[in-house]
């Protein structure tokens, strides 16, 4: 299917927002407080905060460019806020008031009047009617002025950057690292939010794509600080439809308690206030935009928040700790505290769903035993090794291991099958109505690395069907790398272990997780939805809103004839005699200078073939087949296989071919597909329509049945050939070709008198 990379919008629709529109706004902070902003109406959002520090602070911001949608649903870009005004009144609790000394100011980055860089500091109680804490707040730009008191320093309305509204709690030590008496929990509404005088409406892409039968998946992680509002807009405008998995996340939705001096999740298990809220409003917007939400819950929290007796670890002691920055460790199936700290999530998860009016549907996101680099498993933390009985430690899991290490395998899968089963039971005794509980599995972990016991871990025999709802599958790291022999390898494994049928089964595309790799890996990532779809998988997701807003990544809906009626996979059913008509051509564009010197550029880099297969029809029986052929293909609407009678092989133009013939790749260990091809010279000629039972393969000059056919002329080894190892393939091959007319000009009296008919056929290029 094809898609699209937009960087700007190129004429496609348009709408108007007022400027300040209450869903781009954004919220940060730093870590470990929590904050999350979301609209309350349409023309008013609400901030929610958790302070645990002196020196913490929080800022509401509005951005003059839109960064963060779509290229093709972002606001203009306007910088000038000169005569604009903006009001709205102003209701808080918990952080400092407006009338205090740090209390709620406009920061405003831009330049000054000579283009240097500025930061304006405008305090809102300068401008507000009514309360410290209940005010309205008007905010003329082309008057502001920056200070404590008034008079104070004009700012420069018409080169602004960004500004934000800082927040800080009650008790607020500007700079200080130490803990407050207690948490603060604080709120800000502001509402009646009104923009006017000049520039006070924003041009907005509003695109619609149309549905294309993809859907997306989230993460909090990456959304906390957007609105809810924000997020759903863009998911609806890109076409995607059904549900959408929304990955809670690994850092931010959990409240903090002190351990020893230090913050870390709650063991009851508690979604903190700015998560509850944000969550509770980006349920309710699903639903009122016709969107279901499958809520993911993972085994990992951030490491520096994880209690210590949680963490998964290898037989020396050391923790399993991910590769992100800052580290997320991995929580021990085993553990019964960190277990009911996860049910206890997944309960609160599943009362928000349930009150949002729509099915509880929870995925359980990549559980898994955590294995070091050297390949050493995190099998031994203090609650594994109780259960587990002093369990034999596993140096690598790359060696041979003895049976009583294969027997820890299996218990440690027993063990994490036991927490998945019961982490969906707590949801499900959490929801008074229909539950739907998934399993994500990440198949290059559970397969990869040249482990071939890890599955007994990873993919435990527990998981088998009907164990879950659905099973859900990704393998990113091995999709935008090419390696398609272990993807296929991987899905027939899990098949063959769990058996999930195929209608229970979903699929998760992506990610990009660098800018400058968007070109090269989401033509992997399209392909891979287009994969599943062919094979049989109706729910497809795209992993994640961030990466396909940040790079512009459009899936565009298949047309109704792209897979049905575009290709009749049948051969022109006339012979073909000496007579016939073969024009290869090109399409060169030719530059005469004035002193006679000539530019040429060769547009394509393959020739197309021209056919006129009319000169070898010799009979009235030949013209009716003829003319009966061109009524069922609609004219030139449908194309069709043509042999052509001077090149049909891959061996030299017509001889029987070899499994040497032609060089099709070389092996790099992880590529398992090898698309077939002839060399003319240097030119390169790709073959998609091969003779079904004629083509032979050889690696490294052995023939090897090792492979299967699939569509577009693609050979599919069962395991990827070995780096440095030569592809080569012999075959027979037709011509996908089309009527070139959607006339077809026959005379009866001509062609009695011996005038051969003019039938012209020309090449089709596939997409392949």
């Amino acid at each position: 299917m094809a898609f699209w990379l937009a960087s700007k919008r190129t004429g496609q629709d348009t709408d108007y927002i007022q400027r300040f529109d209450p869903r781009f706004w954004t919220v940060n902070f730093p870590r470990p407080m929590m904050a999350s902003v979301i609209t309350t109406a349409a023309d008013a959002l609400r901030i929610d905060a958790e302070f645990y520090h002196e020196g913490e602070l929080a800022g509401l911001i509005w951005e003059s460019a839109d960064t963060l949608d779509h290229p093709l649903l972002r606001y203009e870009t306007q910088s000038d806020y000169s005569h604009c005004i903006l009001s709205f009144r102003w209701r808080s609790e918990g952080i400092l008031p407006l009338d205090a000394v740090n209390g709620p100011t406009l920061t405003v980055e831009g330049r000054d009047a000579d283009g240097n860089a500025r930061v304006w500091y405008v305090r809102l109680w300068n401008y507000a009617q009514g309360s410290p804490s209940d005010a309205v707040v008007t905010l003329p730009f082309s008057e502001l002025q920056s200070g404590f008191g008034l008079p104070g320093e004009p700012i420069h309305p018409s080169d602004i950057d960004r500004m934000f509204i800082s927040l800080v709690p009650a008790g607020y030590v500007g700079g200080s690292t130490a803990r407050l008496p207690a948490r603060v929990d604080a709120f800000v509404e502001m509402s009646d939010i009104r923009c006017e005088g000049d520039r006070a409406m924003l041009v907005i892409g509003d695109c619609m794509v149309p549905p294309h039968g993809e859907r997306m998946a989230t993460a909090y992680d990456d959304s906390f600080n957007q609105t809810p509002a924000r997020l759903i807009r863009s998911i609806r405008n890109l076409g995607y439809r059904g549900d959408i998995v929304h990955y809670v996340g690994m850092s931010h939705y959990y409240r903090l308690s002190e351990e020893a001096g230090v913050l870390v999740a709650d063991r009851a298990g508690v979604l903190c206030e700015p998560a509850r809220r944000w969550h509770e409003a980006f349920f309710r917007e699903c639903r009122e935009e016709g969107f279901e939400t499958i809520a993911s819950l993972s085994y990992e929290l951030l490491a520096q928040n994880c209690p210590e007796d949680w963490m998964q670890r290898a037989a020396d002691g050391s923790p399993g700790l991910t590769g992100w920055d800052p580290p997320s460790a991995l929580l021990s199936p085993t553990n019964g505290s960190a277990m009911t700290f996860l049910q206890s999530i997944g309960a609160q998860l599943a009362a928000l769903l349930q009150n949002s009016g729509k099915p509880v549907r929870f995925q359980i996101g990549e559980p898994w035993w955590w294995i070091m680099p050297d390949g050493s498993p995190c099998l031994y933390d203090d609650s594994a090794k109780t259960v587990f009985g002093d369990p034999p430690p596993i140096t690598t899991l790359t060696e041979p291991l003895t049976d009583e290490q294969i027997a820890l395998l299996d218990q440690a899968g027993a063990a994490l099958a036991a927490s998945t089963a019961a982490l969906g039971e707590a949801v499900r005794a959490a929801a008074a109505g229909e539950v739907e509980i998934l399993l994500l599995a990440f198949t290059p972990t559970i397969f990869g690395h040249a482990m071939p016991e890890l599955h007994r871990a990873n993919l435990p025999d527990g998981w088998a069907y009907p164990a879950f709802d659905r099973l859900q599958l990704e393998d990113y790291d091995w999709l935008t790398a090419g390696a398609d022999g272990a993807r296929r390898q991987a899905y027939a494994a899990v098949q063959d272990k769990l058996g999930y049928p195929i209608d229970r089964q979903d699929y998760l595309a992506g990610f990009v997780l660098r800018a400058e790799d968007a070109d090269a890996l989401w033509p992997s990532i399209d392909g891979g939805l287009d994969e599943a779809r062919r094979r049989g998988v109706t729910r497809r997701y795209v992993w994640a809103l961030p990466q396909v807003s940040r790079d512009g990544y459009v899936r565009l809906p298949q047309m109704e004839n792209d897979d049905v009626n575009a290709f009749d996979d049948v051969s022109f059913p006339l012979p073909l005699g000496q007579d016939t008509l073969v024009a290869p051509e090109f399409s060169t564009s030719v530059a005469t200078t004035a002193s006679g010197f000539e530019r040429r550029n060769a547009v394509w880099q393959d020739a197309r073939m021209r056919y006129d297969v009319g000169p070898g029809i010799r009979s009235e029986a030949e013209l009716q087949v003829l003319l009966g052929f061109f009524r069922a293909r609609r004219g030139p609407a449908t194309a069709f296989r043509l042999r052509d009678p001077y090149d049909f092989s891959s061996n030299g133009m017509t001889q029987q071919p070899t499994p040497s013939d032609q060089l099709i790749g070389q092996g790099d260990g992880a590529r398992a597909t090898f698309s077939l091809r002839k060399m003319y010279g240097e030119q390169e000629r790709r073959i998609t329509r091969p003779l079904d039972g004629s083509v032979r393969v050889s690696v490294d000059g052995t023939e090897t049945a090792n492979w299967v056919l699939a569509p577009g002329g693609a050979i599919l080894f069962a395991e990827a050939p070995a780096p440095g190892t030569q592809i080569r393939a012999g075959f027979l091959f037709d011509v996908p070709v089309r009527f070139a007319d959607d006339r077809l000009d026959i005379s009866g009296v001509a062609f009695a008198a011996g005038e051969a008919p003019s039938v012209p056929l020309v090449e089709v290029r596939e997409m392949v």
